[in-house]
């Protein structure tokens, strides 16, 4: 058990700030309480928040752990002019060059990134088209080793052939016969109708969604409406996806009214990357139409959620009516997501502590106005997650972070030599 002495509490949906001890709970599914066990525990860890903040763990919607070894790799040249581009000299040239060594590597280094900044679980979407079959175990042995919990899936496509659609299928299927997980698709202009309707098969069958990015780029919307003469929500409505629960799509940049409208009607979840969005030239997101299902990710250009409220924030009022508490709100729809499908790995007992020492007052009623002009990743001094002490004092507490960057430097540059 962990004790909080002297917090403050602020209650994620209300910003209400609640000054007393918290008593955390360690293990799956446990909580946390104000008051005092009845028995002191002989293990019990106490840790001084004499001026912290302490709330909900943080979640990342839509991550690509694969991509961490990218950081300072040199550009291609020429300089890709658009977003087909960049991913065929980018990133499908990356993820055909990973090995089982750098798999694991990106996702330590993604996993102590998601930890020091105060997000306990990641939902990632995995591609290693040489490495398909195990690689997920890989991402998730990794993830556990920092002490993270995860969502997980593999991304399907046929870009690689029939041959690797199909072992991106065979891969999905073997993870979800053991763990949780979603059932991952590259996108619409990536994916041919058979592996779409085998995709939904699988997806039903292990009573999961779909999660693929969707409209990204106006090259999904033109591909599909010249291949299949509908657009890709209709496409996606066509093949069965928009009848299952817990579909995560990724951007949404690109959607009409009508496509909006069948998503806001479904039990699908959009995830807006703002940063990523941006780098990538693509478009910026706005959330008309689509309701409340909205969430945040940071699509593999870091992990730090803070930061990307932040950026979603700054940008997003530019394009549609946003308000503070409304672009916060949509940071902490991951939990309800999590919740409504019965995920685990995302308790009460997931908590960060903030040592935010503001030169103003702190109050319910601004608190979402410091989080977005005051707040930064580097305030965060422990990250509790299932009840264990997974940072401390700003440090990963159960890897050795220098070991873990150290060999990521080593990998790092075995893949750019490929590239």
């Amino acid at each position: 058990m962990i004790h909080l002495k002297n917090a403050t509490y602020i209650e994620w949906q209300t910003f209400e700030p609640i000054e007393l001890d918290v008593w955390v709970e360690e293990g799956l599914g446990k909580s946390f309480s104000f008051q005092p066990p009845p028995t002191i525990p002989n293990d019990l860890v106490t840790l001084d928040c004499s001026g912290m903040l302490v709330m909900r763990n943080l979640v990342n919607a839509h991550h690509h752990a694969y991509s961490a070894l990218a950081t300072g790799m040199p550009m291609p040249d020429p300089i890709p002019i658009n977003f087909l581009e960049t991913l065929r000299k980018i990133w499908w040239r990356l993820d055909r060059a990973l090995d089982a060594s750098m798999i694991r590597s990106s996702a330590l280094v993604t996993a102590v990134a998601c930890a020091k900044a105060g997000c306990t679980f990641a939902i990632d979407h995995h591609s290693s088209p040489e490495v398909i079959a195990g690689s997920l175990d890989l991402v998730s042995e990794a993830f556990e080793e920092v002490g993270l919990h995860h969502l997980l899936c593999y991304e399907i496509t046929d870009r690689n052939g029939k041959e690797g659609a199909r072992a991106g299928l065979e891969e999905s299927r073997r993870y979800l016969s053991k763990r949780q997980g979603l059932v991952g698709l590259h996108a619409s202009f990536t994916v041919e109708d058979d592996t779409l309707h085998q995709a939904v098969g699988l997806a039903s069958e292990y009573h999961t969604g779909i999660h693929v990015h969707l409209a990204e780029d106006a090259i999904d919307e033109s591909h599909c409406r010249s291949t299949w003469g509908k657009s890709v929500v209709e496409r996606f409505a066509g093949a069965g996806v928009l009848q299952l629960k817990g579909n995560i799509f990724a951007h949404g940049i690109h959607l009409n009214a009508t496509e909006r409208r069948l998503i806001a009607q479904s039990d699908s979840w959009l995830v807006a990357n703002y940063d990523s969005n941006l780098n990538n030239g693509v478009g910026v997101f706005t959330g008309t139409g689509l309701g409340p299902k909205v969430m945040l990710g940071t699509d593999g250009m870091h992990s730090d959620m803070i930061a990307a409220s932040q950026t979603a924030w700054f940008t997003g009022k530019g394009y549609e009516p946003l308000n503070l508490n409304k672009v916060f709100q949509r940071m902490q729809m991951a939990h309800l997501y999590l919740a409504a499908h019965k995920f685990e790995g995302n308790s009460d007992n997931n908590l960060v502590v903030l040592n935010y020492q503001s030169p103003t007052p702190v109050s319910q009623a601004n608190f979402a106005s410091h989080w977005f002009y005051g707040l930064r990743s580097s305030f965060v001094e422990y990250v509790i997650s299932d009840g264990r002490l997974v940072v401390d004092k700003g440090r990963c507490k159960l890897v050795d972070e220098e070991a873990v960057m150290a060999e990521a430097r080593e990998h790092a540059r075995r893949l750019w030599s490929k590239l």
